[in-house]
């Protein structure tokens, strides 16, 4: 079964962020009803507390519907919860005056003013704090701040006629809703940070992806462009001499598949050298990579003196799990080795970006980033090894942490060994 760490430790780095900010200012509504509108039954009673309750209650779930909202706006998932904002600004100001009221011209007592003041304090401070969530502009939530103190200033001095008392109150509405405002701020501030963290490295592994698809067609560009424009010009020429019945034409067309067949093993040579990937330079490129990323890397071992056979197959093996490392995983460290074991180059891969993972050999797309959507990319790279009598796994290896190995036996005699 799926426990509460296993729900937490599946999410990713953004995710939790998001997570965290929805419950935290969620939160608030729970102290403000925790905190201030139970103890009105317990100070106040009668229908005075139940009716404030009430009320307290409803601005609480306008809080937390204002919230969800909120961030969903943030992260661009509907339009600004104007009507929204202003529907809690009104109950905001509502609760507050009803408080103020009651407490001035209602029920008299210790009790019931510690109550009711506690109402109107929390009430504003943590209305004015979860409208500031959909404002995107600094200005904009100044205005909101000041606008709340100096109406609470007013409403104060009108009810109480006390303009010291009216001036404290501004102040300390000032201070706490402006230190709630600012939290709210940098929540935001933080939760797209995050988020555009991610798309940037999403996108560099894409930009990777591309920049060898591009080398690729441009070395096929350079080896077939000049070879066909050649092949074109002759097969022309063939023809013409064809027409006028010249016996030259049979030449330019052995000329014409000698280049074809040219042609061709030139492609071979461009499409082997692009599939036999050096395991050295895969080393060195996974560790600038993933240290570029945030992500730290150690690499061990080295891979002078293998066979080119297997050093391409296990420099694949590196270069699908560090890619898919940046994509899919949320590692904050990975250690690779190489090493020789009993006749055998054994490549380690481990990051502690396995939250939510599940045992076993399959898809590591979601354990830990190593491996494509559909474990496609973990049947390739099983593929490759195949063709050198290799062997895969893949894998947890405790708690968050992922584990690929790759084992490729050393073909022929007089090669030394690879030291840790």
């Amino acid at each position: 079964m799926r426990g509460p760490g296993t729900w937490w430790r599946g999410k990713s780095t953004p995710a939790k962020v998001e997570t965290y900010t929805r419950g935290s200012f969620h939160f608030f509504a729970v102290i403000e009803v925790a905190g201030a509108g139970l103890p009105l039954i317990g100070r106040m009673g009668g229908a005075p507390g139940a009716w404030l309750l009430l009320l307290v209650c409803a601005h609480a779930a306008i809080c937390m519907l204002t919230v969800s909202r909120a961030v969903d706006w943030v992260r661009g998932r509907r339009e600004q919860p104007l009507r929204l904002m202003c529907a809690l600004g009104a109950a905001t100001a509502a609760v507050a005056v009803t408080a103020l009221a009651v407490s001035t011209y209602g029920l008299k007592g210790d009790g019931a003013d510690s109550a009711t003041g506690s109402v109107f304090g929390v009430t504003m401070i943590f209305g004015v704090g979860i409208i500031t969530l959909g404002v995107r502009r600094r200005r904009r939530v100044y205005a909101v701040v000041a606008g709340f103190a100096a109406g609470t200033a007013i409403v104060v001095l009108a009810i109480t006629r006390s303009p010291l008392g009216a001036l404290v109150t501004s102040l300390i509405v000032l201070v706490s809703s402006g230190f709630l405002a600012f939290t709210a701020v940098f929540s935001v501030w933080l939760l797209r940070a995050v988020y555009e963290l991610d798309e940037a490295r999403e996108t560099r592994a894409r930009l990777a992806v591309a920049e060898e698809r591009l080398r690729f067609g441009r070395d096929l560009h350079d080896v077939m462009g000049r070879n066909l424009a050649v092949i074109a010009l002759k097969s022309e020429l063939a023809v013409q001499l064809a027409r006028r019945g010249r016996p030259e034409a049979v030449e330019q067309m052995i000329e014409v598949q000698r280049i074809a067949q040219e042609s061709q093993r030139e492609v071979r040579d461009v499409v082997r050298g692009y599939r036999e990937a050096d395991l050295e330079v895969e080393l060195a490129g996974a560790q600038g990579v993933l240290t570029a990323a945030g992500i730290q890397c150690e690499v061990t071992g080295e891979a002078a003196g293998l066979p080119a056979e297997v050093q391409s197959a296990l420099a694949w093996v590196v270069r699908e799990a560090t890619t898919n490392v940046l994509r899919h995983g949320d590692a904050e460290r990975c250690v690779v080795g190489v090493r020789v074991r009993e006749g055998h180059v054994v490549l380690t891969v481990e990051n502690d970006g396995a939250a939510g993972a599940s045992d076993g050999g399959g898809d590591p797309g979601g354990s830990g980033g190593l491996g494509g959507s559909g474990g496609s990319g973990l049947a390739g790279l099983r593929e490759r090894l195949a063709a050198v009598d290799g062997t895969l796994e893949a894998g947890r290896a405790g708690e968050g942490l992922f584990r690929l190995v790759a084992e490729v036996p050393l073909a022929g005699a007089g090669v030394r060994e690879v030291t840790v």
